[in-house]
């Protein structure tokens, strides 16, 4: 068994730039149909659910880094969504579908001015 943990700490303000300058090509290329929709729900929060999501995914791959070799992987290949409680869980899509498998703890977390995220995974073979 081997442990990834990764943390990252986004800047919203950042993401919302991203996201008035290079709008719907910034927002494909990062986040999937799915995540795009839940943030617009949040209105004028909108940007610190964007920005939790992109922390979150950054987090995720240092945690996959940190126990293999670099992954060829982009940001569309994890989605961020919410149980029924809320709580923030990953889904793994395209390549990196096999982590489907692994135990997952992912905590996000916001405020005026950062996001941040810390995921925990278990690897229960290589």
């Amino acid at each position: 068994m081997r442990i990834g943990c990764g943390t990252d700490i986004t800047e919203i303000s950042r993401i919302k730039d991203s996201i008035q300058r290079f709008g719907e090509i910034f927002l494909k290329k990062i986040y999937t149909d799915n995540e795009i929709e839940y943030c617009e729900q949040k209105n004028e929060n909108k940007f610190q659910h964007y920005a939790a999501r992109f922390a979150a995914k950054e987090a995720i791959y240092k945690a996959i880094n940190n126990f293999s070799e670099k992954m060829e992987a982009d940001f569309l290949d994890a989605e961020i969504i919410n149980s029924t409680t809320g709580k923030p869980k990953v889904r793994f899509l395209n390549k990196l579908v096999k982590f489907n498998e692994c135990e997952i703890d992912l905590s996000i977390s916001h405020c005026r001015e950062y996001s941040v995220a810390t995921v925990v995974i278990v690897f229960e073979k290589e």
